[in-house]
């Protein structure tokens, strides 16, 4: 008896003995800092929200699909009757959400790149508006940061203004995403859509939308400053139909978050893309950025650039509910013309240089 408990105090006392030493060299390990975590978790933000985009949608209906063929087809069916009674919600305002408007998760989205709001000008609740959002860029990241989270304190910078952000109408179509774009205030890019903010929502709507669209993501890259913008009016009109004023606003160092491979006009690969632009409404660029694990590696993250999006001053719009093509015109020059202005005031303190132009196509 007396060999048996020697034994074991032998073995407790060893057990001791290794959990003390593998403590201290526990302890003794290098703990990541405070700005490691802060990193992680700004990575980690970029990384959900990129997934959303790309694949949320997707992913959900293929799920919704293989369900049907489960025991759990009724979630598939209750679903699809949901979204057929819901179907016309993201066309009368949608379904915004404050609480996720509010998700921390997006300040640390904010910090990463960082990404920052600059006012120049009031914008008085007693009016509507559309911000004309430029440039395009490949995910729209300054325009996603600023109008649909609350990180930048737009909320603060224009009391009593709420921000709608327009997507491709398509989007809407797409399960769960739907919610998830709704639920951040995000609404689709039709007439019918913005004509029920500007007209049946009250006033102090702001609605953003990026004017250049697919076609000017296909000539996004570092250090060009190119718009589509000579042809599209139709948001002028909408603007003057509804008498909601245009506000110009740029997002400086949207172009330098990814890499692109450009195709010259004319080439097969350039048609491909503008094919398919035509007949789905977005463009299959070719781009990456960087890696999960590292900077120097490559990937679908884009690159941490500072973002600077400034709006501008608004341009005051009558309300003429069938304008003529030559008054679209004349404030369509109106608003280039203060587009110009802001870009040229802003490029220097911004990341450009005085010799850098805005290209209007």
């Amino acid at each position: 008896m007396k060999t048996i408990i020697a034994a074991c105090s032998q073995n407790l006392s060893g057990s001791r003995a290794s959990i003390q030493t593998a403590l201290r060299t526990l302890l003794a390990a290098p703990w990541p800092s405070q700005r490691d975590v802060r990193c992680w978790l700004q990575l980690l933000s970029v990384l959900q929200w990129v997934l959303s985009f790309l694949l949320l949608g997707t992913v959900s209906l293929l799920l919704l699909i293989y369900l049907v063929f489960t025991s759990f087809w009724p979630i598939s069916a209750l679903y699809l009757a949901w979204i057929i009674f819901d179907w016309d919600t993201p066309e009368k305002g949608g379904r915004r959400l404050p609480c996720l408007r509010r998700w921390p998760v997006w300040r640390h989205f904010r910090d990463y790149f960082p990404v920052k709001l600059v006012k120049t000008h009031d914008l008085s609740p007693s009016h509507n508006y559309i911000i004309g959002s430029h440039p395009h860029g490949i995910l729209c990241v300054g325009a996603f940061c600023n109008f649909v989270t609350g990180s930048t304190g737009f909320g603060e910078m224009f009391p009593g203004i709420r921000p709608f952000l327009t997507t491709l109408a398509g989007n809407f179509r797409l399960p769960i995403f739907r919610e998830y774009l709704m639920s951040g205030g995000l609404c689709p890019v039709t007439r019918r859509a913005i004509g029920y903010l500007l007209s049946k929502n009250g006033t102090g709507n702001a609605v953003a939308i990026v004017i250049g669209g697919a076609a000017e993501s296909l000539s996004c890259r570092p250090g060009v400053t190119t718009l589509i913008l000579k042809n599209r009016k139709g948001f002028v009109r909408m603007a003057l139909q509804h008498g909601a004023y245009l506000v110009p606003s740029f997002s400086f160092g949207e172009n330098d978050l990814f890499r692109q491979v450009v195709f010259e006009e004319g080439s097969w690969m350039r048609s491909i893309q503008q094919r398919f632009q035509k007949m789905m409404g977005f463009a299959p660029c070719v781009f990456y950025g960087r890696g999960l694990t590292s900077v120097r590696s490559r990937g679908f993250l884009p690159y941490a650039r500072p973002i600077t999006t400034v709006v501008g001053e608004p341009v005051t719009v009558p309300k003429i509910e069938d304008p003529s093509c030559e008054t679209v015109d004349m404030y369509h020059e109106m608003y280039v013309r203060s587009l110009l202005k802001l870009f040229n005031e802003n490029k220097t303190k911004y990341g450009l240089s005085e010799t850098d132009e805005l290209h209007i196509l």
